[in-house]
């Protein structure tokens, strides 16, 4: 659905896309109303995983979703910057595209990435589309600058079999990045690999908008992604040329496996980070 076609556009805390009933509510309580008190559904989603080894690590993936032109956003977006840090995370930015008519073209808004939120939104049922929105593990979603609520969703997620249970490993050789996911005890069902080309600092100037004259630094920000292989439960290496993925500002790599299409997201089963400083 085109932006221009949303009901609603609040302001405060969020700027979020929903129902006449989040006008009757701020912006701290509908997040914590319409975020899942539970992630039992993972498993009904696709792939199953049996009990087996502790997480893999990292323990999660992290996305927030933030825009240029969300005056909400610079909070979160210096969360990331702070959840990156953290060697457990893959901690991910990725800038959609759907404010870009409030007085600022985004710089690195990617219409794909306005999809995936999308995606997710429907996969959940609900029409909980907004910014700064960080989803976890591909299951939930929280306010982005919320750190209670990131915190608590880390450990919800933590304990739901399967998520973030299968090995994922990143190397580099001769001119070639390896992708291998380990093998699942026992699966079904369909899981997609896919990289996500990353720079790890990108300092902006916002010249026009609701963060005119604010210079804003966003943290691993996801310039480009690739699919590259679909996994069964099998243990399997992919090998993806470097030039497909480096570019001028291209300075780190993450590759995750989740559960799903990417039309129709899961939970996140497995996925590694790594820089492509020498």
């Amino acid at each position: 659905m085109p932006a221009s076609a949303w009901p609603f556009l609040l302001r405060g805390d969020v700027t979020p896309v929903g129902s006449i009933a989040a006008w009757f509510h701020d912006a701290a309580a509908r997040i914590a109303r319409r975020a899942p008190a539970s992630l039992g559904w993972v498993a009904a989603l696709g792939v199953v995983i049996s009990a087996g080894p502790a997480a893999a690590d990292p323990r999660a993936v992290v996305e927030l979703f933030t825009s240029q032109g969300c005056s909400s956003c610079p909070p979160a977006d210096k969360m990331l910057g702070e959840l990156a840090k953290d060697p457990s995370l893959v901690a991910l930015s990725l800038p959609i595209d759907y404010w870009d008519y409030l007085g600022w073209k985004d710089t690195l808004a990617d219409s794909r990435f306005s999809a995936r939120q999308k995606a997710y939104s429907a996969m959940r049922g609900d029409r909980d589309v907004y910014t700064p929105q960080m989803i976890v593990n591909g299951v939930t979603h929280v306010l982005g600058s919320d750190r209670k609520g990131i915190d608590a969703a880390l450990e919800r997620s933590r304990r739901e079999r399967g998520i973030m249970s299968v090995p994922v490993k990143l190397t580099r050789k001769d001119g070639y990045l390896d992708v291998s996911v380990a093998a699942a005890a026992a699966s079904s069902g369909h899981a997609e690999v896919w990289i996500c080309a990353v720079s790890k600092q990108v300092p902006i100037t916002i010249g026009r908008g609701e963060n005119r004259g604010h210079r804003i630094v966003y943290h691993n920000v996801v310039r480009n992604v690739l699919k590259v292989g679909d996994w069964d439960g099998a243990a399997n290496t992919w090998s993806v040329p470097l030039e497909n993925i480096t570019r001028e500002g291209i300075d780190a790599v993450a590759a995750y496996v989740q559960d799903g299409s990417r039309d129709k997201p899961g939970p996140m089963l497995g996925a590694a980070y790594t820089s492509l400083a020498n």
